[in-house]
């Protein structure tokens, strides 16, 4: 935000939390979508990914705000199975499991949702006093 002129206001925060948090939700079920992929070797296994965030100080206002700094894959490792009968299976009749722990991505989801719910319920509430302020004039 070095380059912004004006101030961040409230709906610029809620804004750019609502998308960090998109960008979380996005990344969970990127994750639970390939929960249980197989391939035939660990280095082609799906690796989890996660959002990288950073805090972003606002120096006009003082505000602290989130910024996304990207994506990155986890270095968990795959989960071997011996399974020769796979058609992906190597010469050891083994494939790799993507390393997803489905439950954990599930509360990552509703972390990120309840999140975003709260910022939208924080945007409905300035919105209806603002509208509330112009009415008293």
């Amino acid at each position: 935000m070095a380059g912004d002129q004006q101030p961040m206001t409230l709906f610029g925060l809620a804004q750019r939390g609502m998308s960090a948090q998109l960008v979380r939700m996005n990344a969970a079920a990127s994750n639970l979508a390939n929960a249980g992929s197989v391939a035939g070797s660990e280095q082609e296994a799906y690796k989890p990914i996660r959002a990288v965030f950073a805090e972003d100080l606002d120096r006009a206002s003082g505000l602290a705000t989130v910024e996304v700094q990207g994506v990155v894959r986890e270095q968990a490792a795959a989960v071997r199975q011996h399974n020769p009968d796979h058609p992906l299976a190597d010469a050891n009749g083994d494939v790799w499991e993507a390393p997803v722990d489905e439950n954990a991505e599930m509360v990552e989801m509703l972390e990120a949702s309840r999140q975003y719910q709260n910022l939208v319920e924080a945007l409905t509430t300035a919105k209806q006093l603002m509208l509330d302020t112009m009415r008293m004039k």
